[in-house]
């Protein structure tokens, strides 16, 4: 199975804002209301086409509307596998509901082999949420899925996810420095093809700290240090590019590596550093923008002449 995807789909918002709905659990959040949507907008123009020029596949989405705040972070609603499954997850705010769009998931359907449908976005009026890979983190080639418990995780939702495609859970409890949770799992860790960046300090029981080590086996485990965190570090996603595997993450997370750090990811992947801070007002970086497109092609059909 390939490790590393090549082709990712974003959504490019016009009328950016900060969610006042998310912001009471999001301690990464700067704030809600009005924001710099040009700002934004020229952002995720910059990360698509810095993208493209490291040879990644990027599906772009426009997004004119004004009541999905959040719809630049398109990996909360839908992720797309490897074995062609493609899953649509229930959101725990009520403005991200609206984020689900029919004529994404068509576009996908015409252009990928999508064999299985999931849809778990019913859940939402039971209150339970999953939030996609913000709350998962995939290791698909050792059928694996990482999650940190929070209100956007709800366990038993992930553990029937797991279930159903059959990759081992390794769930955890990980806190910020003010007790709260934290509130996505890809803001604390990252997964490359060869090694792992993982906010170890923000789990604090030991056990469950060492289950997570040990799920990780096989790979260089790179412990990003609580400050490292808040400032994104662990919002990072490796692609495969023209020139080999590449690091994906905004310039105030690789401003917060120390040289260690980066001589280790070097050995493995290049960095690539994009300015997104507009965005990351919003409580979300880089590989929060990326949903990954990790879906067999469609069979080629030949016509008889």
């Amino acid at each position: 199975m390939k490790t590393t995807p090549s082709c990712v789909l974003m959504v490019r918002p016009h009328c950016f804002s900060l969610n006042p709905e998310t912001l009471a659990d999001n301690s990464f959040q700067v704030g809600a209301g009005s924001a710099d949507s040009d700002a934004a907008f020229s952002e995720a123009t910059a990360l698509a086409r810095t993208l493209e020029e490291a040879g990644v596949e990027v599906l772009l989405f426009e997004d004119l509307g004004v009541e999905t705040p959040d719809s630049v972070f398109p990996n909360n609603w839908l992720s797309a596998h490897p074995d062609g499954t493609l899953v649509t997850y229930p959101m725990r705010a009520t403005s991200r509901r609206r984020e689900r769009r029919a004529d994404i998931l068509a576009a996908l359907e015409r252009r990928f082999a999508v064999t299985r449908r999931i849809d778990l976005a019913s859940h939402e009026t039971e209150g339970r949420s999953l939030e996609g890979t913000g709350a998962i983190v995939f290791d698909h080639p050792r059928r694996r899925a990482f999650a940190a418990r929070s209100g956007r995780c709800d366990e038993g939702l992930l553990r029937d996810l797991c279930a159903a495609l059959d990759y081992a859970p390794t769930i955890f409890t990980a806190t910020c420095a003010d007790g709260r949770p934290v509130y996505h799992t890809n803001v604390m860790m990252a997964l490359g093809s060869g090694y792992a960046l993982v906010g170890l300090d923000l789990v604090r029981d030991r056990d469950e700290r060492a289950a997570l080590q040990a799920a990780l086996g096989g790979r260089e485990i790179i412990p990003l240090e609580p400050c490292q965190v808040d400032d994104f570090a662990g919002n990072a996603f490796e692609l495969a590019g023209r020139a080999g595997p590449c690091l994906l993450l905004s310039t105030r997370a690789a401003a917060a590596l120390r040289p260690d750090q980066r001589s280790a990811i070097e050995q493995h992947a290049r960095l690539i550093p994009v300015a997104v801070p507009t965005i990351e007002r919003a409580g979300g970086s880089v590989r929060c923008m990326l949903a990954a497109v990790e879906l067999p092609p469609r069979p080629v059909v030949s016509v008889a002449t």
